[in-house]
Parts: structure tokens; C-alpha cells; sequence
């Protein structure tokens, strides 16, 4: 029998019995929709993660105390404003250091009031991370120095408690302080989930005295370029191991950072594609179990297409044909389902999802393996029918 004659009859009988058809087809739909779903969900939260490490700016390293890493214990900073002077000294121009303290804080302007994160830093904030103004000026030199209440505030901060006012030269509420807002960032979004724009800004010395404390959370440093980023992480981290003997420091570049979400990002994808799979296993086996049946049924149409001298590669050929035929309809169905939900997803939810083409053809080439997989032993029960007994068949 010839490949297309084959292919005609395959496509008859699956005609002849259409609802059998589809509904034999719907596990595979349902097990190819999800992985185009799910691998789309999965690529869209990395790359957005990608995307907002990026964001931060270019060739910056983390300096923290402990071990950093994902599932790492937070550890106690010993750090203080002398440890920051100190990396300044180390990294050699001390406009490219900067530093960090945080507090989770509610600010108040009248009868408004938001909880925001209040960030202690200093007037090189802008040399080493993208933070542009909306309106206003950055903290200065002098504001750190002297001690200066005056904040520079997220845009959400300022839009919830300002308005439509314009919030320059403004007094805000922060823990009984009052501060005077210089200036607004503009919009900037997330990172790491954490919204960036529920920030305000003070001098790193005025959050101490607010806070009490005279610690700092972390140090960040900028390297003038790629080359000069593993000799400065490994100066930074020697210095302050011999300025605290015993004590772990860790210098973190946007690289490794991204190196190691990724991988997590990358394994959470494969996993979910995995689960997903699971459903196209099932609609696999529906697949055989159905070809199973229509092998009994058509015993005797097998017998009298063998008597007339089809061969048993012939019959085989058919069966498996019907098979696969089933089972790449239903993916194909399935990627357009999965493709649209992923888009429909992007577009209405703040879920992000990004369809790859390699989720598409590994979608489509699974589900038309799957065809063949359980394609296999109905066909082959059907080529090894003897024509005799089949023509007998009840």
C-alpha cells in the first residue's frame, strides 16, 4: 500500500468516528496546552527577573556579610560607616562605593500615611546604580555629612501621599522626624517582587540616628569595567576578612546573581514541564487503549484487506498512521490553546510569560513521539492478525 493511500484511510476512519476522535485527542490537547503554559510561565519569570537585575546597573558588586546565596540564613551585619571608608580606601576612588541601610518604616503627610521602605545611603547611590530623577535633585554629600533630614522619595510614595501636589520643598512624618522631600524618582518598578518605587531615600547617617543603630546592611561597589570586576571582588572580600578575622564576607556581581536564579528559575521550569508531561503520558495511554478498541472492532475489515493480499506492514502502517495522526492534530490544537493562554496570561494578569520557540517544537515533537509510542503495539496486533481467524471474528 502506498504512504498516501494509507494516509487517506487513516483519515477516514478517523472521520467515521469524530467524537471517539476528539475525545481521544483532548489528553493530548490538555497535556500539550500545559507545557507551552507552564514552560511560558516559567521562561517569563526569569527572564522579568533578568530583566530587573539588569536594571540595577552595570558592573556592581554586593558586599554582605555571610555567606550569600539562595536558602542562606540572613546574617547579622558587623559593618559600620569606618568598614565603608575603609572599601573606599581599598577600591581606590571612593565615589565608587556606596552604601546601604534599610528599615521597613510608615511615613505620614497630613491625614495620608504609607508603609514604604526607608533606604539610608549616600550621594554615590547614583554613580553605581540607574535611579533617575522625575523632579528634584539626589541627596548630596553635604546632606550626609551634616545629618540633613530630607528625603528623595519613590513615585508611589509620592503620588499616595502627595497627589497631585507637587511634593518638592514638602514635609513628611518618618518614625515623629519630620523630613523635607529634595526630590522623586521617577517610575521604575520591581526587583526581585519588591517594588522599588515604594522607597524613600534619607542620608545614611540621619536613618542611623533614626534607627538607633549604627550599623549598615551592605556595601556596594562599581567596577570601571567587566575585566576589573574579579580582581575588585577579591580585594574587597581579603580586606575585610583581615579587618574581622574569622568572619565570612561575600562580594556578589549581577553575573553570579543571575547565574544562580537562573538555575533555580531554569530547574522550577523543567519541573513544571515535567508535571505537565505527565498529562501527555495519560493521553498517550488513552491513545493506545482506543487503537486497542479499534483494532477488535475492525477485526474483520484487517481479515479481508489480508486475504486480498495486504501485507503486514501494510495494516501496521495504517494503524500507526491513525495513531500518530491523532496525536499530532491534538498537539498542534494543543500549542495553539497554549500559545494564546500564554498571550492571553501576559496580557491580563501581572504573571509574566514568554513563549519559546524550542517549548513549541518540544511540545509538537513529544506529542507526535507519543503517537508513535503507543501507536506501536495496537499496530502491531493488527499487522499479526491471522486473515482466517479475523474473517471469522464475531
Amino acid at each position: 500500500m502506498r504512504g498516501r493511500e494509507a494516509f487517506g484511510m487513516a483519515l477516514e476512519a478517523l472521520r467515521v468516528n469524530r467524537l471517539r476522535s476528539v475525545l481521544t485527542m483532548l489528553g493530548v490537547i490538555i497535556g500539550v496546552l500545559a507545557v507551552v503554559i507552564l514552560v511560558a510561565v516559567g521562561t517569563g519569570a526569569k527572564d522579568a527577573v533578568e530583566k530587573e537585575i539588569s536594571g540595577l546597573g552595570t558592573n556592581i558588586i554586593l558586599v554582605v556579610p555571610g555567606r550569600l546565596s539562595v536558602g542562606a540564613a540572613p546574617t547579622q551585619s558587623k559593618l559600620n560607616l569606618a568598614d565603608v571608608a575603609y572599601v573606599r580606601r581599598v577600591v581606590g576612588d571612593p565615589a565608587k562605593v556606596t552604601v546601604s541601610l534599610q528599615s521597613g518604616e510608615t511615613v505620614r503627610v497630613g491625614g495620608s500615611e504609607a508603609f514604604v521602605t526607608i533606604v539610608g545611603t549616600d550621594q554615590n547611590l547614583t554613580n553605581i546604580f540607574e535611579r533617575p530623577l522625575d523632579k528634584g535633585r539626589h541627596l548630596s554629600e553635604t546632606d550626609v555629612d551634616t545629618r540633613r533630614r530630607v528625603a528623595v522619595l519613590g513615585s508611589e510614595v509620592a503620588d499616595k501621599l502627595f497627589g497631585d501636589l507637587d511634593p518638592i520643598g514638602r514635609q513628611l512624618t518618618v518614625s515623629g522626624a519630620r523630613f523635607r522631600v529634595v526630590g522623586v524618582y521617577a517610575k521604575i518598578g520591581q526587583t526581585f517582587g519588591v517594588s522599588r518605587d515604594q522607597e524613600v531615600h534619607i542620608p545614611v547617617t540621619t536613618a542611623q540616628r533614626l534607627l538607633g543603630i549604627a550599623r549598615v546592611n551592605g556595601i556596594a561597589v562599581g567596577a570601571s569595567g567587566p575585566d576589573e570586576i574579579e580582581p575588585l571582588q577579591e580585594r574587597v572580600v581579603a580586606a575585610l576578612t583581615d579587618r574581622y578575622p574569622g568572619e565570612k564576607f561575600s562580594a556578589v556581581t549581577q553575573t553570579q546573581l543571575l547565574g544562580t536564579i537562573g538555575s533555580v528559575l531554569g530547574m522550577l521550569t523543567g519541573v513544571l514541564a515535567a508535571i505537565a508531561g505527565i498529562s501527555l503520558l495519560v493521553g498517550g495511554v488513552g491513545v493506545s487503549n482506543i487503537m486497542l478498541v479499534s483494532v477488535r472492532e475492525r477485526t474483520r475489515e484487517i481479515g479481508l484487506r489480508k486475504a486480498l493480499g495486504a501485507k503486514q506492514r501494510d495494516v501496521l502502517a495504517q494503524f500507526l498512521i491513525e495513531a500518530v495522526l491523532l496525536t499530532t492534530i491534538g498537539g498542534v490544537i494543543g500549542i495553539l490553546l497554549g500559545v494564546g493562554g500564554a498571550f492571553a496570561i501576559q496580557a491580563l494578569t501581572p504573571v509574566p510569560a514568554s513563549v519559546t520557540w524550542w517549548s513549541v517544537a518540544l511540545a509538537f515533537g513529544v506529542s507526535a513521539a507519543v503517537g508513535v509510542f503507543f501507536g506501536v503495539a495496537p499496530a502491531r496486533r493488527a499487522g499479526r492478525l491471522d486473515p482466517v481467524i479475523a474473517l471469522r471474528a464475531e
